[in-house]
């Protein structure tokens, strides 16, 4: 992970030792928050979803500029947007048709024909890319420091009917499933297991 992201979780955490058990929004409608969950209700456009001790849901057909938080988890719905979807620990789900760009280093991220337009970053997530998704902007699993290690190597499943445009890079040891239905970039850093069928081999 790079200094400047390193940076960013010691800030957070700074943030969250200062404000422990406090619960409060910082802005009026309750989309930027320290602690507690954030809900952009379907339909609506907000200019961020941010918070630092939860998750965030984004409904079906609504749209944020940014959405991130450092501990909890990340949910775009159907045809929901976002310039980019981030988080420290925890998973990053996108539903069918939604839009965004993706980082986290702990957690699982999930897409469901979905868009990502600026590539996926993790360093200890496993990825699914399933159903028609498209990935734009390829993906990179960052070699862990010390203190982030996971032993158990991330899995990466790229599913029948996916299109990873852009390189694929890993700085760490991965077991990576191919569908032969898939579509792919270059391959650095691991020998990608080709699978028939909806799912990769156990």
């Amino acid at each position: 992970m790079s200094t400047a992201n390193g940076c960013r979780i010691i800030a957070a955490v700074a943030v969250i030792l200062a404000l422990s058990g406090c619960d409060i929004s910082v802005d009026g409608d309750g989309s930027t928050k320290i602690n507690g969950s954030v809900h952009i209700a379907a339909g609506k456009a907000a200019e961020e979803a941010r918070t630092v001790n939860g998750s965030i849901h984004i409904d079906d057909n609504a749209a944020v500029t940014s959405a991130g938080t450092v501990n909890g988890s990340v949910r775009l719905g159907a045809h929901a947007t976002a310039t980019s979807a981030k988080t420290v620990n925890g998973a990053i789900t996108l539903g069918e048709g939604a839009h965004g760009s993706l980082a986290n280093v702990n957690g699982k991220i999930d897409l469901h024909s979905a868009h990502v337009a600026g590539g996926i970053k993790t360093v200890n997530g496993n990825i699914s890319i399933l159903g028609a998704s498209h990935v734009e902007g390829g993906i990179l699993v960052e070699k862990p420091s010390s203190m982030l290690f996971n032993s158990e190597d991330p899995v990466i499943v790229i599913g029948p009917g996916a299109v990873v445009q852009g390189d694929l890079t890993f700085e760490r040891k991965v077991k990576l499933y191919v569908s032969d239905k898939a579509t792919i970039g270059a391959v650095t850093g691991a020998t990608p297991i080709a699978f028939s069928g909806d799912n990769p081999p156990n």
